[in-house]
């Protein structure tokens, strides 16, 4: 998979699961999310996937075109 698209996917995680832990530890309201243990968890899960695949992006050394 194409480096940029593995770190979208990474950034969209955080994201996402940023604010479905805020929403599942009641910091952001107006939801059906907000105050449930289960959106916290998940948020959770989401955001240590986003952190996993950023790291591994961030770690893999560009690829660069090689004289033959």
């Amino acid at each position: 998979m194409k480096r940029w698209v593995t770190l979208t996917i990474g950034l969209v995680f955080l994201l996402v699961g940023g604010v479905w832990v805020l929403q599942g530890a009641g910091v952001l309201t107006g939801s059906f999310m907000t105050g449930q243990k289960l959106w916290f968890l998940i948020g959770l899960v989401a955001f240590l996937v986003g952190v996993v695949l950023v790291a591994a992006t961030a770690r893999r050394a560009p690829r660069t075109p090689t004289d033959d």
